[in-house]
């Protein structure tokens, strides 16, 4: 082995340690979450693998894997359903995988949540100790395992994948690879629409940077400082090369829908209007909540769906007063005016938000501030919840 693999294979198995504690404790965690969620299905004559991996959307994503694109469903209301909808990446590596082993699509499905949660959660890790250090990064995988609709990263669903790609991508702005930065924004833009959040902090955090730089060569020039241009160009072509890189996963996938449907570079906003999916700021969604305050019982909803949507702006709000680096407060800010301004399926809002990790470090950069057995002690109850109200979840009538 040469020098330069032996060097590189000795950083990865350093950060494999560093970050073994939040890896460790996240499966233990999501094994919680599978052995509850067995256990409740089991009493109610329920498979839980096949409401991990054959029901709601994983339905979709199978559908694609096995049979491509162009499957609709038009239901009596007029509304069409298509397979559209449903970004590519996650199929195609449930085909890969079905291809080169005996597992089906299903099967595929679920082995690529696994490993992406852990990617994810890795990932997630690496940010939150690279801005608040290694117990924070612990406790931000921890926090991000124990949501009440973590059981969502152990679905043939596409959150864990994205998240994953979208947490990576950010380290690599965070730490200036910007190429990498590009890539990963690639292909998250090919597995959810909300890549394009993964892509507005690239292009946000690079266009600062290039402003930044600016700055500095002006200052040092006023001093006479020696600059190397040859040095400053080539970061400067790799800064550009991942801003080109990093849309053209969802601009891809996008203009290809509208030039399968016909109906231009909008066609993918077609597609989403068949499932009464779309933008509206939010007017939607307040209604919704408006909704639930015309009785007593629901009003409790009403209020409990209040104080969520206050907790997830608050939490936002400290991260931009902690000066959490632009690119995390990008991401996350598009993210969570994606999930709360659709106009449609408010019940998966919750999932919808789970790809904003950025909005737990102050709560992780609080709880690696508390005395090891509270923090266990928090943790583990709250996992305990949390692993009890996913089999609640998913046993119920769905989809999440």
């Amino acid at each position: 082995m040469s020098d330069l693999a032996t060097h590189v294979a000795g950083v990865r198995a350093g950060a494999l340690r560093r970050a073994a504690p939040a890896l460790l404790g996240y499966a233990a965690v999501r094994t919680l979450g599978l052995i509850t969620l067995a256990l409740w299905s089991a009493e109610r004559g329920k498979s839980w693998y096949t409401l991990l991996t054959a029901r709601w959307d994983s339905l979709w994503y199978t559908g694609v894997a096995g049979g491509g694109y162009g499957y609709e469903i038009r239901l009596p209301n007029g509304d069409v359903h298509s397979n559209l909808a449903f970004f590519p990446l996650l199929p195609w590596l449930e085909r890969l995988l079905a291809a080169v082993s005996p597992l089906s699509y299903a099967d595929a499905g679920f082995a690529v949540s696994l490993f992406a949660s852990l990617a994810a959660a890795w990932g997630i890790f690496a940010v939150a100790d690279h801005v608040y250090g290694r117990e924070a990064g612990v406790a931000a995988a921890l926090l991000w395992a124990v949501l009440p609709v973590g059981i969502v990263q152990s679905m043939a669903y596409s959150e864990s994948l994205f998240t994953a790609l979208a947490a990576w991508a950010l380290y690599a702005v965070l730490t200036g690879r910007w190429v990498t930065a590009g890539a990963l924004a690639l292909l998250a833009g090919l597995t959810r629409p909300v890549g394009l959040a993964v892509v507005a902090a690239v292009w946000t955090a690079a266009l600062a940077s290039f402003v930044g730089d600016r700055s500095a060569t002006a200052a040092d020039g006023a001093r006479d400082t020696v600059h190397s241009p040859a040095v400053a160009g080539h970061a400067t072509a790799r800064r550009l090369l991942g801003m080109t890189l990093a849309p053209l996963g969802a601009a891809g996938y996008v203009l290809w829908v509208g030039h399968r449907t016909g109906n231009g570079p909008f066609g993918y906003l077609d597609v989403q209007a068949g499932w009464r999916n779309g933008f509206d700021g939010g007017y939607a969604f307040a209604r919704f909540v408006a909704d639930k305050f015309t009785s007593f019982p629901s009003a409790l909803a009403g209020i409990a769906l209040i104080a969520g949507v206050a907790a997830v702006i608050r939490l936002y709000v400290v991260g931009v007063r902690q000066r959490q680096p632009l690119a995390l407060l990008v991401y996350s800010g598009v993210v969570t005016a994606l999930a709360l301004c659709a106009s449609s399926y408010f019940g998966s809002k919750p999932r919808l938000l789970l790809p904003a990790f950025p909005l737990l470090l102050p709560l992780a950069s609080a709880l690696a501030r508390t005395r090891a057995a509270r923090a266990a002690l928090i943790v583990g109850a709250v996992a305990v919840a949390s692993a009890v109200y996913g089999a609640f979840w998913l046993n119920g009538s769905g989809p999440p």
